[in-house]
């Protein structure tokens, strides 16, 4: 009986906060605290509780025996060991894939009814631009200077 009032309150009290946050106009807010309230009257209702109560008590159970049980401890180290050895593998895998790639064929010399196309010639650096470290507003005062300014 108390376990069901105390859910409700919990719940009645998750629905006041969300009517006053739909009241200024947060109807997203609203929303989430009406979603997060109904959780206790329903988890009541359907019987969860004695669930969650047991499922705690397990949950305590199983974390005294992981400290002073040395059969667990040894799961542990086992669990550790696989997953060590589950990363290294898929690692060592992947990495293998990328070294064993096939060689690309070298490239195919320029066939003799296809001349080598020559490379065009290095430009050379205008001669009108000058060396002071204005190399940006040289263009600037040639589009001054073809407006008479």
């Amino acid at each position: 009986m108390l376990t069901a009032a105390i859910s409700f309150a919990l719940t009645a009290g998750g629905v006041a906060v969300a009517g006053l946050r739909a009241y200024r106009r947060r109807f997203l807010s609203a929303t989430r605290w009406l979603a997060v309230a109904l959780v206790p009257a329903g988890l009541y209702l359907t019987g969860l509780f004695p669930v969650a109560r047991t499922i705690g008590s397990e949950f305590a159970a199983w974390a005294t025996k992981l400290v002073f049980d040395p059969r667990v401890w040894t799961g542990i180290v086992l669990l550790g060991v696989s997953a060590v050895l589950l990363v290294t593998t898929r690692w060592v895998g992947r990495r293998g894939a990328v070294d064993s790639a096939p060689e690309r064929p070298a490239a195919a010399a320029a066939a003799p009814e296809r001349p080598a196309v020559a490379s065009a010639p290095p430009k050379k650096p205008a001669a009108s631009r000058r060396d002071d470290g204005l190399g940006d507003f040289a263009d600037i005062e040639e589009i001054l200077r073809k407006r008479g300014i």
